[in-house]
């Protein structure tokens, strides 16, 4: 795909959407870094209904941390994997307390040191906590960018290293929301709508449906 085309795709992207936001719910650094551990595998509906019981009652390192495994399992046993996510919750809230003053850094090395947050989560954070332009790709935006040909890759690492090198700078901090978005509701895994998706005509999927 050539630069032009691009960055319209871009460009309409950005006019759709021009203040995209997480659909996870949080209101501190320290919730987005939770909601974003407990997403793997998981949707973020599953989340958002887990931590609207959770954060009411704990909502910080320390209180989460005195509720124990057990106790945190109990909010999010409706998400998968809930037992290991748990652990790790409480692994990450002891790191917090004890290493970071019970603050969520803003360093890539510190938060991929954290229990079950690598580097797809540390993105998240730096992003949409602290407007770091990084690219966390999923299979959402690992689709999207392959599917389109805006970034191809055969690995989600492969996508991000790409994407990083050819989106402009003025597209970067937004741009993992609206190819997330994007993935999500319009260009769908199985099933893409490319008759109702604004990108149609810039798009290079070879395959095209008329939903």
């Amino acid at each position: 795909m050539n630069n032009t085309k691009r960055v319209e795709i871009l460009k309409r992207l950005r006019e759709n959407n021009p203040n995209p936001q997480t659909e996870l719910n949080w209101n501190s650094p320290f919730e987005l870094l939770i909601a974003v551990l407990l997403s793997a595998q998981a949707t973020d509906v599953s989340v958002n209904k887990a931590t609207a019981k959770l954060y009411p009652v704990a909502n910080t390192p320390k209180s989460i941390l005195d509720l124990g495994v057990d106790g945190v399992k109990e909010y999010i046993k409706t998400i998968g994997l809930f037992n290991s996510k748990a652990e790790n919750v409480i692994k990450t809230c002891r790191i917090l307390v004890e290493q970071h003053n019970s603050e969520v850094p803003e360093n890539r090395e510190a938060l991929e040191a954290l229990p079950g947050v690598g580097r797809k989560t540390a993105n998240v954070v730096l992003n949409t906590a602290f407007g770091w332009p990084t690219i966390a790709v999923d299979t959402h935006i690992y689709r999207v960018s392959n599917r389109t040909k805006l970034a191809m890759g055969k690995t989600v690492d492969n996508v991000e290293q790409k994407l990083l090198k050819v989106i402009p700078k003025e597209f970067k901090l937004d741009v993992h929301h609206w190819l997330i978005l994007h993935g999500r509701y319009t260009c769908v895994a199985r099933k893409p709508r490319c008759g109702s998706c604004i990108i149609e005509d810039l798009c290079e999927y070879a395959t095209k449906t008329e939903l």
